[in-house]
């Protein structure tokens, strides 16, 4: 007889697998082109065993997408280092620990930063998304009320210097840019001029 914590254990391995395998293929080549049958290959399972986990590749998608979504909110609500940081300051720390995680983790990161298969999204993964975009804007809104960031629509901004970070995100994920190259500043520093108040 099978021991369930053994088999608990097991069956926790091979969903992680799982998720992983697809978290890796959607960023990569797409939803659309991913097929259970290549999800099952690269987590090497049979396809029948995605079934036992999840019920189909719109339910992992729905996984994988809030797990980097409620990562991403973690690294938003992260502790400021030793002292509290101004709004600059704060955006470049959560912008340099996103484009350290894409060095690291580029699946995730794409994930995160991603919105192409919204239509494929549960209201789960909706609400994830709304939580880790709620944090940041918060901090575009402190910047704001400070004087320091333009005004206008927190919501705007925050998608502005988003946009930024996840082309620098990119670059390292690719592989054009290494850990230490000095676009990385740069575009951290794009993303601040982007947004910030106008003397």
């Amino acid at each position: 007889m099978a021991n369930p914590t053994t088999t608990r254990r097991d069956g926790e391995a091979t969903r992680q697998r799982l998720l992983r395998a697809a978290l890796d293929l959607y960023t990569t080549i797409g939803f659309r082109a991913t097929t259970t049958p290549a999800i099952a290959a690269r987590a090497g399972v049979a396809e029948g065993t995605i079934y036992r986990h999840f019920s189909g590749k719109e339910h992992l998608l729905n996984e994988v997408y809030r797990d980097a979504q409620r990562w991403g909110t973690g690294v938003v609500r992260e502790p400021e280092e030793e002292r509290p940081l101004g709004p600059a300051e704060r955006l470049r720390q959560i912008g340099r620990r996103l484009l350290e995680a894409a060095s690291r983790d580029p699946p995730l990161t794409r994930m995160l930063l991603r919105s192409r298969e919204e239509q494929h999204l549960n209201e789960g993964s909706r609400e994830a998304s709304r939580e880790f975009r709620g944090a940041l804007r918060q901090v575009v809104a402190s910047g704001e009320s400070e004087g320091q960031i333009r005004s206008g629509p927190p919501e705007l901004w925050t998608d502005v210097w988003l946009a930024l970070v996840a082309f620098g995100s990119e670059r390292i994920g690719s592989k054009e840019w290494g850990a230490e190259s000095p676009e990385i500043g740069m575009t951290l520093d794009a993303a601040w001029d982007a947004i910030a108040a106008r003397p």
